[in-house]
């Protein structure tokens, strides 16, 4: 059954199951998705920016980008749209993080993976010294 939740629209409360708004919310998203792609589906409008598909249809930039992270809008398609990076919110057309973020999380990693390395390398001299047994007759 499903959970209890509020809206993250209208912050009403509805069922949630794989959707985060409610039922009306959701109709809505989806007059506006259509108005987006019959606006952009006309030749002219395929390299139209995120803000000029907002002054021409009225649809919010921020829902704009959430079709295009969805990946309902294909920057394949249309050139010129984008959503932020979830790190640094440099615009970026796929994925959920820049370039330039996950380079700096791979070396973060990576210097973390060759401390731990380091650490385990001194861990065993340490056992290996106190291991070490002196007979003396």
């Amino acid at each position: 059954m499903g959970e209890l939740a509020n809206c993250s629209r209208c912050n009403g409360l509805f069922l949630k199951g794989s959707s985060t708004v409610c039922p009306e919310c959701r109709k809505q998203e989806e007059k506006e998705f259509h108005i987006v792609y019959a606006f952009l589906r006309k030749k002219q409008n395929r390299t139209a920016t995120v803000e000029e598909i907002e002054a021409e249809t009225g649809v919010s930039e921020r829902q704009i980008r959430q079709f295009v992270k969805q990946k309902r809008l294909h920057p394949v398609h249309f050139p010129n749209l984008s959503y932020g990076c979830e790190k640094c919110g440099a615009a970026i057309n796929e994925d959920r993080l820049c370039d330039s973020c996950k380079e700096s999380i791979q070396k973060g990693l990576h210097a973390r993976e060759r401390n731990a390395s380091l650490e385990a390398k001194k861990e065993q001299q340490e056992r290996e010294k106190a291991n070490r047994t002196y007979y003396s007759w």
